[in-house]
């Protein structure tokens, strides 16, 4: 609804109240609205699932529309990341964020830091998307408010046309609301329990849940060791939980993103119950590490399958897993894709070992030779040494041409010694183009990094700690953050204005008229920052 067209709904309302209301301005309970553009978290999901749709099928079209999203773990951190994105190029569009698994339990859980198994709270994964909302809608509310500010300055001075720039600049307003892919781990649990806590990620605001195909109490970081795998029949009805999930709440358009830990699991749980020759089951069986014996063979508590006559018993270790064939990996994640993409997932997620544009494609390939729109959603992991692994790429591609790699030695290509050579400048432009190039090539839509927040939050601490509390004492601070903050136009400089004084202080006056006690007056000194 349009600015004024609330002022008007709003004003009819009062009026129809006579007297009781009269004290109520229709204008402010305007602005009010306006700023609060979203009531409920179904109220974003189902918005922000309608951007992905659209979003995925403008990369179907042209493949450099590609997507990007940043892991926060915290309200503020994604919130500053939008204003961030605004303030630099004036649009959100196709820019997301991510809600890792591996922050939440690293740093959201009420036990303290824990490793990315599935120890922490299931209930911490939907209360992290709710702040990350709440933070998002107060970023809207406070850029809002300062445009009302300006009108009242503009209509102050009789600026008609100014006042109708501000009030067109409100209508067409751009919210920083945008979809957030939540990691919902293994699902927690059997599908009952995937659902519940779909409902509750959907509900506060999640249009799009990432779930993987590892046993849920066995769950490991996906660029970890140890990851066991369950038979597709068992992930897909944890596919299926999500998705009733979406349809219960009225999230029609909600997105699945399966990802396949296959690459690096050499463990599954259990062998797949398998009816018929060749069908699903039997696909996920014949990956696993057996041999064939006779009848005269067989030992106690052995596990025995039937296949093309012969029994074979696959190698069960002491853990009571199986174990699947070496090499057999990159086969293992193509089945799992094609497997749920045939079965309502609408993205997917392969955890790969190294961020390799041909690897990556030559998965995809196969997935696409049968679903021709498949599309992936791709970590650019911080645990991938971005700058060892591209040096050593483009080593081997110098060396497979011919050209002399004398100078360099391939295990120490991280030293800095290389940082100007022509490898290490070849290696950072590859980087550089990496998301681009793995778009066009490798089918990637959207493009994250799980866990740069926690990256830079530590860095940024660790630089700090040294200056401040070493010789430059105040001036550590002033010079590497406050003196930044205002030359390069943080909005947190007014770390008042950002944490909602201002708006709390139009409230004030909306409430109580000329009465306010405002904290904004001359004598607060965010004024210093004007």
């Amino acid at each position: 609804m349009a600015y004024q067209d609330h002022i008007i709904q709003m004003g009819q309302l009062i009026t129809s109240k006579k007297g009781p209301w009269e004290a109520i301005d229709a204008e402010a309970v305007a602005r009010m609205r306006v700023q609060n553009r979203f009531k409920t978290g179904l109220e974003i999901a189902r918005y922000t699932a309608g951007i992905m749709r659209k979003d995925m099928a403008a990369y179907d079209a042209d493949s450099s529309q590609y997507t990007q999203s940043l892991g926060c773990w915290h309200g503020f951190i994604g919130q500053q990341k939008l204003i961030s994105i605004k303030k630099h190029f004036g649009t959100t569009d196709r820019r997301y964020l991510y809600l890792s698994g591996w922050m939440v339990a690293a740093l959201r859980s009420e036990f303290g830091p824990l490793p990315d198994q599935s120890m922490h709270e299931k209930t911490s994964v939907p209360a992290l998307i709710e702040e990350l909302y709440t933070f998002l809608r107060q970023a809207d509310a406070r850029e809002l408010g300062g445009m009302f500010r300006d009108l009242d300055a503009a209509r102050a001075a009789g600026d008609k046309a100014k006042e109708k720039a501000i009030i067109d600049a409100v209508d067409n307003y751009q919210t920083h609301v945008v979809p957030v892919i939540a990691d919902i781990d293994a699902g927690f649990g059997n599908a009952e329990a995937t659902y519940l806590l779909a409902k509750k990620m959907i509900e506060a605001g999640a249009c799009a849940l990432q779930i993987e195909n590892q046993v849920s109490d066995e769950k490991q970081c996906g660029h970890q060791d140890g990851k066991v795998t369950v038979p597709h029949e068992d992930f897909l009805q944890k596919v299926r939980a999500c998705r009733y999930a979406f349809l219960e709440l009225g999230v029609e358009d909600g997105v699945i993103v399966t990802r396949t830990d296959s690459l690096g699991a050499g463990l599954t749980k259990q062998i797949a119950v398998s009816t018929t020759p060749g069908d699903l089951g039997d696909q996920y069986n014949s990956f696993l590490d057996c041999e064939e014996v006779a009848q005269g063979d067989l030992k106690n508590g052995d596990v025995i399958l039937n296949r093309d006559g012969k029994l074979l018993r696959p190698k069960r270790l002491p853990s009571n897993l199986f174990q699947f064939r070496e090499g057999t990996g990159e086969d293992r994640c193509v089945l799992d894709s094609i497997t749920s993409l045939q079965n309502g997932a609408d993205l997917l997620g392969i955890e790969t070992d190294m961020p390799h544009v041909e690897q990556i494609a030559g998965m995809m390939d196969r997935v696409r030779a049968v679903i021709p729109n498949a599309k992936l959603v791709y970590n650019n992991s911080p645990s991938f040494n971005w700058t060892l692994n591209f040096r050593q790429q483009v080593y081997d591609s110098m060396k497979a041409a011919g050209k002399d790699v004398s100078a360099y030695d391939r295990d120490k290509l991280m030293s800095v010694d290389y940082d100007t050579s022509e490898l290490a400048v070849e290696a950072d432009e590859r980087i550089r183009t990496f998301q681009a190039d793995g778009a066009k090539r490798a089918g990637i839509f959207h493009h994250l990094i799980t866990l740069p927040t926690y990256h830079t939050a530590a860095l940024s601490t660790d630089n700090l700690a040294k200056e401040y509390f070493g010789s430059q004492g105040m001036l550590g601070y002033v010079k590497n953050v406050q003196r930044k903050e205002i030359r390069e136009g943080i909005a947190c400089v007014k770390h008042q204005n950002m944490s909602g004084s201002d708006l709390g202080d139009d409230h004030k006056e909306y409430f109580a008229g000329e009465a306010a006690l405002k904290a904004g007056g001359v004598h607060n000194t965010m004024g210093q920052f004007a």
